[in-house]
């Protein structure tokens, strides 16, 4: 392997604590090697040999800093892509990556006019759940794909401490937050719709942004996609049932690979990833004597740390990215 890519990330919040700074750590490709830290400095506990900056302009200067992840609140992600991008920094953009798919398409622009590249974290396409599913798909027992029925359910009825998520703020509320990822799994499954139906609301009390959302997505094939999130569930359904014209599969949304982090289980721990015991998905399919049968699907090991793999790949050997950029600005269009 080649020299690690030294890395720095814009927060170390949820998001740097748990999703990125334990793969920088363990990920032989990667050197953890700053953080922006406005106020508190806590990443230097956790990892004291990581460099604390209290001004971006001052971590943004920093040359020996080849990556920057920029995992801020929504609202600001085109604003500081921008910067590293003009500071001649390859760029890992948390979902969603900006507001409109013409702000993505202006870094896609400026990032070829200073010879770099943007990256965006779908992490939840590798998450042991929908892998199931995709896996279920492409076996052939569900016959022909009729429907795909994909849920965030969450029942937090109370306004949030959280401003940027509860103001009324570009690229706030659920639909962004959540949606994001459940129209980005269908597009890694199917490719890109045809047309779609979405409606958005908020039932909260007080709430300032949508707390509820759902999507039609049509693909080819006439393949329907039907996308829910919402906050106020109090028992949470089925996070992917997937009909065909064979049998018909459903599955939990129980990924453990964010649980584990919180936890501190290194990624490199020979259980990261797994799922807990009687979580599997239940395959209904007809045979080929007629007959009905039924099955238990394990859940592949989640594999979050692909991405950083794949990122690494392209930035050292220009290989293609593992989510492709196009696939973004359709997404984005969709979440307007």
């Amino acid at each position: 392997m080649e020299k690690p890519i030294v890395t720095a990330l814009l927060a170390y919040g949820m998001s740097g604590k748990v999703f990125h700074a334990p793969f920088l750590l363990t990920n032989r490709g990667f050197e953890f090697y700053a953080v922006l830290e406005r106020n508190e400095q806590k990443a230097i506990h956790d990892y004291p040999n990581v460099k604390s900056y209290l001004k971006v302009s001052e971590l943004l200067s920093d040359e020996k800093i080849e990556l920057i992840i920029v995992n801020t609140p929504n609202n600001t992600h085109f604003d500081y892509a921008k910067l590293a991008l003009k500071a001649r920094k390859h760029i890992l953009i948390e979902k969603p990556a900006t507001t409109t798919p013409e702000e993505f398409i202006e870094l896609l622009d400026l990032a070829k006019s200073v010879n770099k590249k943007v990256f965006v974290y779908q992490n939840r396409r590798f998450s042991s759940d929908i892998m199931a599913a995709k896996n279920s798909i492409e076996s052939g027992k569900l016959g022909e794909i009729i429907e795909m029925h994909l849920r965030f359910d969450r029942f937090r009825p109370a306004i949030g401490i959280k401003s940027f998520k509860e103001n009324k703020l570009p690229s706030s509320g659920i639909w962004y937050d959540l949606g994001s990822h459940l129209v980005d799994q269908a597009i890694s499954i199917f490719g890109l719709p045809t047309s779609h139906y979405s409606y958005k609301n908020k039932y909260r009390e007080n709430s300032q942004v949508d707390d509820f959302a759902f999507m039609h997505l049509i693909f080819k094939e006439k393949i329907n996609v039907f996308i829910t999130a919402s906050m106020l569930v109090a028992n949470g359904q089925a996070g992917i049932v997937v009909n065909g014209t064979k049998g018909s599969f459903v599955k939990d949304f129980c990924d453990e690979q964010e649980n584990q982090l919180v936890e501190g289980l290194s990624p490199l721990d020979k259980n990261f990833g797994n799922e807990k015991p009687n979580k599997e998905g239940k395959l209904t399919y007809i045979n080929l004597n007629n007959e009905m049968i039924t099955e238990n699907i394990a859940s592949i090991k989640g594999n979050f740390n692909a991405i950083f793999e794949s990122l690494y790949e392209s930035i050292r050997n220009k290989k293609p990215f593992i989510i492709d950029n196009q696939d973004i600005v359709e997404q984005l269009k969709l979440l307007i």
